[in-house]
């Protein structure tokens, strides 16, 4: 199997064009137009289309994107995974997670781990927990760290860790505060800040809205769990957000954070590897600090 095949197929879908792939992969453009025609003869169909000045995929060569990119993420992690043992001590540890661990969870954690190994190099992308799942799935990182409602997926070996529960955030000054107790009706006539439409936490609010027939007039969306966070301490606003991400807010007396009313769900953080990535002493050592997570808060 001629591995540089499958990267000349991924590089052709992210440049189209050729010189750029030769350019990026350090060949000559004849070298690359080569394994391309090469290609399409050991599968006996047409992968690659000229238009103008640029290569694009056919369908055919689609479906084969799907396969080169898994193949390319193995072979990357089956290299990096024996190159660790002729340098003991040392490697990458890729993690993803969602923006809630990744905030006020992992930096603690990420402290404690380059103590403990001071040669390993650690990536962290910050991604939405679906996009986590998917990056796990293609290989793309070695660890997840999610706030999401409970899953298992076959290729996936998933750790709970503890519960991310939701809160009604709203300032000590807000009238809300007045009512000892809340229900649906109440926080009906609330002005709502929403998380982004991609957010875990949004999926959650859409569905507690439309549970108890609730659409909001008005309301503000923003990405950023700071700026909702912001928004909610200057005293118009509420929002449902992690417990978690507002403790110390509350505990400087800048927030509330009470029980949502008739609230069914539940979020928890966990932890998750893919099965078929062998398990290195550093992502071992992760996930040890990651499991005594709930004995050091």
């Amino acid at each position: 199997m001629n591995l540089l095949k499958f990267q000349i197929v991924e590089l052709l879908d992210k440049h189209r064009k050729v010189t750029a792939v030769a350019e990026v992969l350090g060949l000559k453009q004849p070298t690359v137009t080569y394994h391309m025609k090469s290609l399409e003869q050991e599968y006996g169909v047409k992968l690659f289309e000229p238009r103008m000045d640029k290569v694009i995929l056919t369908e055919a060569g689609r479906a084969l994107l799907h396969y080169a990119g898994k193949i390319n993420s193995l072979a990357a992690e089956a290299r990096r995974t024996a190159q660790e043992y002729g340098t003991p001590g040392r490697g990458t540890l890729r993690i993803g997670a969602s923006y809630v661990p990744a905030t006020y969870m992992l930096p603690r954690l990420l402290k404690e781990f380059a103590r403990r190994h001071p040669k390993v190099t650690v990536t962290l992308a910050v991604k939405p927990s679906s996009v986590i799942k998917e990056m796990l799935l293609s290989h793309e990182i070695d660890l997840g760290v999610l706030s999401a409602e409970p899953f298992r997926l076959p290729m996936l070996d998933v750790h709970e860790l503890c519960d991310d529960e939701l809160v009604l955030a709203h300032a000590t000054s807000h009238y809300l505060a007045a009512s000892p107790e809340l229900n649906p009706g109440l926080l009906a006539t609330a002005d709502f800040v929403l998380h982004g439409r991609h957010s875990s936490t949004r999926e959650l609010t859409d569905r507690w809205l439309e549970q108890h027939g609730i659409r909001l007039e008005q309301h503000l969306e923003l990405d950023s769990l700071e700026a909702i966070k912001q928004a909610v301490i200057q005293g118009g606003h509420v929002s449902f957000v992690s417990g978690l991400a507002v403790q110390g807010e509350v505990a400087r007396g800048l927030l509330l954070a009470r029980p949502i009313p008739e609230f069914r769900y539940r979020r928890t953080i966990s932890c998750a590897s893919n099965r078929d990535r062998h398990p290195s002493g550093q992502l071992q050592s992760m996930m040890e600090l990651l499991s005594g997570w709930s004995r050091i808060q």
